[in-house]
């Protein structure tokens, strides 16, 4: 479907601002339904997380349903879109994740920006978002480069419904979900002072995934673009 740029760059926002609500939204929603049972906030938080994004990628990718900056820097890098749309939509992204947080914690009626206090850090962590962002990163470039994107929904949804679990950073895996994160001061939240690693994490796992993606599909099926 052939879109123009001001439509892509809403959808990037609105997208971004539903999966932040949902990412937020369910942690809250967990911890009140779960007080005293951490494990299983965690399995309800992943499962509406890979739900969310299911919806919201099968929605919107006739327009553009990338939602994260390393997704769509690895589209740039990999040419299936411009540098300035990339930054275009990161700018988007990282606003309607910002929105996202706001809305999750009005209508659970918390502050609208409580700083979070939840400290993220440590080696573990840090090498747990590089794996998470290059598994991200491979699945979704996995089935762009083989010519099946109409697989990405249920892929992505699936990797971070896993990822969730298996990293131990529980796979934050997006700079702007990162960013937004650092706003709700519950169970989805990130210390501000946690942030910029996170997000270095991020970068490194991209371009690992970049890499890897040139190798293992080193001719797209589909020039199209990820989403």
């Amino acid at each position: 479907m052939t879109t123009d740029l001001p439509r892509k760059v809403a959808a990037e926002l609105v997208g971004t601002a539903f999966l932040v609500a949902a990412v937020v939204g369910s942690g809250i929603m967990a911890a009140r339904l779960s007080p005293d049972d951490v494990g299983l906030q965690l399995l309800e938080n992943s499962l509406v997380t890979g739900a969310v994004l299911v919806a919201l990628i099968l929605t919107l990718q006739p327009v553009s349903a990338s939602f994260n900056p390393v997704v769509t820097a690895v589209e740039a890098l990999l040419g299936h879109i411009s540098w300035r749309e990339a930054g275009l939509y990161a700018v988007a992204q990282v606003l309607g994740g910002t929105v996202g947080a706001v809305v999750a914690n009005l209508m659970f009626e918390l502050d609208a920006v409580s700083f979070s206090t939840q400290e993220r850090t440590g080696a573990g962590l840090w090498l747990g978002e590089v794996v998470a962002t290059l598994g991200l990163v491979l699945v979704v470039f996995g089935a762009v480069r083989s010519g099946r994107t109409e697989t990405i929904a249920f892929a992505v949804g699936a990797y971070i419904s896993a990822a969730y679990w298996f990293t131990s950073s529980t796979s934050f895996a997006n700079p702007a979900v990162t960013l937004a994160r650092m706003f709700s001061d519950t169970f989805a939240g990130i210390d501000p002072a946690s942030v910029p690693v996170f997000i270095l994490m991020q970068i490194l796992g991209g371009g690992l995934a970049a890499a890897l993606v040139h190798v293992l599909f080193p001719t797209a099926d589909d020039p199209g673009g990820a989403t």
